[in-house]
């Protein structure tokens, strides 16, 4: 056991479930034996509290470092406004200068609003919404947060949101009486979003949901979703915490063609730094001074400031053509690798985000070992890649040949019979949200 077992052994026992992400905690990748905690890190390398070297060829800082772990024109920009002082009495310029390249990216709106977290983000934009309409229910499609608006869903019978990112959320805690604000819709499902839109006709507030994650939208998918909250007056919410700045400089809906009513930025916009935004139409955003939004971190100056300059780099470095390439290359790798070895794997998601799938009884056991060998051969490695700036050619060849390893080892496994599980150093991994003891 390292360093970092031993310290997340300590932390279960002073912090309610061990981390503050769940997509952090090791139970979802390699139970007992991921490294957990890091000592520092640097483009797409890891260094645990070990000193261990690892490439990071998973989730990039759960897709927050899209430029790469301290990127230096973004990290230089923080540390200059550290200098001056990140909290002041007054407000920080950076906070109106953000707001400008964000408006100019995005052509249609007129206002930002800040906050700290994509959650808390989308809880802003899900206020402005109903204080703009007056009205309670929203329909969601979509991963959104751990909010009380969000997890509401899951308090009217069996699990809406389990499949729609995981499974398991229970709304312990989230008042009862918000059962049926919060109603789910399923992804190029058209059919099922008008029957919602019928059943609630004069009711729904917002429209919220990602414009695109793991599969592209049907043709006119989108443009109709666009057309009847247009003609119903439902204002319609693009959740671009995820797929923001990765197929462009901006939101994902300028490559796709529709134009929301609002739309929400975390994660890769500011590389790691603490901030997210609400864009919006005038009328719209003009809500938010109906309702009490205020936060007093919102208007720290550090994370604008690496804000201002990751959205800089994204435009300078065309770090969208960059993620295309490498993501064509990843996913090319997995389906030659898997069709070399006789492994079965069901690729998805778009080029900057993919993941693939074991198609064999107990899939988590093979991710598992998946993870469990490719640690072995130097990589955090799960079975899905975020793309970065930071991952070079090289490195993802030498990515591909560890996978081709741990594929040839997985295909010699099931030819001999054996079970996989057998083969764990681990318990198996978890796939949804799990209380931990």
């Amino acid at each position: 056991m390292g360093r970092g077992q031993e310290l997340y052994n300590r932390a279960k026992e002073i912090i309610p479930g061990g981390t503050q992400l769940l997509s952090k905690r090791p139970e979802m990748w390699l139970p007992d034996l991921w490294p957990t905690y890091y000592s520092r890190a640097k483009g797409c390398e890891v260094w645990d509290l070990d000193d261990n070297h690892y490439y990071d060829m998973s989730i990039m800082g759960v897709g927050a470092n899209v430029l790469g772990y301290a990127f230096d024109e973004v990290d230089q920009a923080a540390k200059k406004a550290i200098d001056c002082s990140g909290m002041c009495t007054l407000n920080a310029p950076e906070e109106v200068e953000l707001a400008e390249k964000l408006l100019k990216l995005h052509p249609w709106a007129d206002m930002v609003r800040y906050a700290k977290a994509g959650g808390e983000a989308m809880s802003v934009a899900t206020r402005i919404a109903r204080a703009y309409t007056r009205k309670d229910i929203v329909l969601v499609c979509g991963y959104h947060g751990w909010h009380d608006w969000y997890l509401s869903a899951n308090l009217v019978k069996g699990d809406p949101l389990a499949d729609v990112h995981l499974k398991g959320l229970e709304p312990a805690g989230v008042p009862r009486g918000l059962a049926g604000s919060n109603l789910i819709f399923h992804y190029n499902d058209i059919e099922e979003f008008k029957k919602l839109v019928s059943e609630h006709e004069g009711e729904i507030a917002a429209v919220i949901m990602e414009p695109i994650r793991n599969d592209d939208p049907k043709p006119g998918y989108l443009e109709e979703i666009r057309e009847i909250t247009r003609e119903k007056q439902i204002v319609l919410v693009f959740d671009e915490i995820t797929a923001g700045f990765r197929l462009c400089a901006g939101g994902s809906h300028l490559v796709l063609g529709v134009e929301p009513d609002m739309a929400v930025f975390g994660k890769a916009m500011t590389n790691g730094y603490p901030v997210s935004a609400v864009i919006g139409r005038k009328d719209v955003m003009e809500a938010a001074q109906d309702t009490f939004i205020s936060s007093t971190f919102w208007t720290e100056r550090i994370a604008f400031a690496a804000a201002v300059a990751s959205v800089n780099s994204f435009q300078k470095y065309q770090v969208d053509k960059h993620l295309k390439k490498v993501g064509e290359k990843v996913l090319k790798g997995w389906k030659e690798l898997a069709e070399k070895s006789g492994v079965k794997i069901r690729i998805t998601g778009i080029l900057p985000l993919s993941h693939f799938e074991f198609e064999y009884d107990n899939p988590l056991a093979y991710k598992t070992y998946f993870i469990q060998e490719m640690l072995e051969e130097g990589f955090l490695a799960i079975n899905g890649f975020y793309a970065s700036l930071a991952h070079t050619e090289e490195i993802v060849e030498e990515y591909l040949t560890a996978v081709g390893r741990v594929f040839e080892k997985i295909a010699e496994i099931k030819n001999k019979g054996g079970n996989i599980a057998d083969y764990l150093k681990s318990s198996v991994c978890h796939a949804g949200f799990e209380r931990l003891n």
